[in-house]
């Protein structure tokens, strides 16, 4: 286990998550194929040349998955309970095909559960376009609450 017990999350702290990952179209193929989403905007060539965009568009929630993904081992990876919620989900910027992403966490709030046993965590994750000339570009942010372990009560 590589996450952090309720008592080792500490508000204000930014984790920076060094796991990155290139988005490929079979990434993106794939995940809409799983979740039936075949909106042409992510899957049509020629459609998406016709838009604003002028290419397909990775979907958002593909988006917003890695980056719970990537986020995972430096912050609940065994000392989950549940994932709570998914709050105020924002995609400032599009996704395309060939993009890096990294992704980094800010604890926002933490609080005991009202038996005192566990402990619930809000971190506000941000998802980047990483650019190569440190001006990184944000394309999706939220609001990930956790209910996490406390080390007393992992044994």
């Amino acid at each position: 286990m590589t996450g952090l017990y309720y008592e080792e999350f500490e508000v204000g702290e930014t984790i920076e998550h060094e796991k990155r990952r290139t988005v490929s179209e079979a990434d993106n193929q794939a995940f809409c194929d799983m979740t039936m989403n075949q909106q042409p905007l992510h899957l049509d060539a020629d459609f998406a040349a016709d838009t604003q965009f002028g290419e397909r568009l990775v979907n958002g929630l593909y988006t917003m998955s890695l980056a719970v993904g990537v986020s995972i081992p430096d912050t609940t990876d065994g000392t989950i309970v549940a994932n709570l919620s998914y709050d105020n989900v924002e995609h400032p910027n599009p996704v395309f095909h060939g993009d890096t992403l990294r992704a980094q966490s800010t604890v926002t709030d933490k609080r005991e559960t009202s038996d005192g046993e566990r402990g619930v965590v809000t971190m506000h994750v941000e998802a980047y376009k990483v650019n190569g000339d440190g001006d990184d570009e944000l394309v999706c942010e939220f609001d990930r609450t956790a209910l996490s372990l406390k080390r007393a009560n992992a044994e």
